[in-house]
């Protein structure tokens, strides 16, 4: 899309349609401030227009399914320099948990193959996977977790480098002598809180964080923005710092989202 086309969606409000779809299903939608509303519907439009939707297993794409997913997928792009997830061309979508082909060794050289039940994957050549039942469970209730956040935060983890490893593009408004320190700062406090995360799951403790975040560094920052959407008011009190990381790195504040209404 040329600048100036995309200029122009970013600037026009949603069709009375889009919007209703949105607060219908979005609960974040309905709880983000109103003064941002006008940022996400621009920022959506622009997804909509450029990437494209592909139905699986008999899935036939929805207006509906278009609306839901984008509208989250760029909540986490609201008041930041971005490129609008430049690596991503298409969405797949799945009508629930299906069935993908993983290989991990298991010594001596051998490969041990099997098929996995999924409810989403994020690909750095183009493409996010979901299951339209998991994607509709989130979006009613982020605080159980949300597939859409999680897989969009590993296409924005690969827009730095094509690597997930849990340090996205760090550099945005950033003076370029301090990138380093800015870098030192979150891999530290990130690198501490998926520790005690892998200790909490190995002691068989619950936590504001899903324990499915403690399988690599690449997962706890896409379970992390999970948390810090769907439960930031526990996130904030009991994990502060890496609150903070996440405050700073997406420039919003969920914990305050609502406060201050009469």
């Amino acid at each position: 899309m040329w600048p100036g086309q995309r200029k122009k969606w970013r600037s026009t409000p949603f069709p009375e349609e889009r919007r209703r779809l949105a607060a219908a299903r979005c609960a974040l939608f309905v709880r983000l401030p109103e003064p941002d509303r006008p940022e996400l519907e621009g920022l959506t439009n622009v997804f909509l227009a450029e990437k494209r939707f592909e139905g699986c297993d008999g899935v036939v794409i929805t207006e509906e399914m278009r609306v839901v997913i984008a509208a989250q997928a760029c909540l986490l792009l609201l008041h930041r320099q971005t490129d609008d997830y430049s690596l991503l061309r298409t969405v797949l979508v799945y009508p629930s948990h299906y069935y993908a082909q993983t290989t991990r060794p298991v010594g001596m050289g051998v490969l041990e193959e099997s098929w996995q039940a999924r409810a989403g994957e994020s690909w750095p050549a183009g493409a996010v996977v979901l299951a339209w039942d998991e994607v509709v469970r989130g979006a009613a209730d982020p605080a159980t977790g949300n597939v859409v956040l999680h897989e969009f935060a590993h296409q924005l983890d690969y827009e730095n480098g094509g690597v997930a490893d849990g340090i996205p593009a760090l550099g945005e408004g950033v003076p370029f002598r301090e990138r380093p320190q800015r870098q030192a700062a979150w891999v530290g406090v990130m690198r501490s809180e998926y520790e005690q995360l892998r200790a909490r799951v190995q002691r068989g403790e619950d936590g504001v964080l899903r324990g499915y975040g403690a399988t690599s560094p690449a997962e706890f920052f896409a379970v992390a923005t999970e948390g810090f959407f769907g439960r930031p008011g526990e996130l904030r009190q009991r994990h502060p710092a890496l609150y903070g990381e996440l405050q700073w790195y997406y420039r919003q504040d969920p914990e305050g989202w609502g406060k201050g209404k009469a």
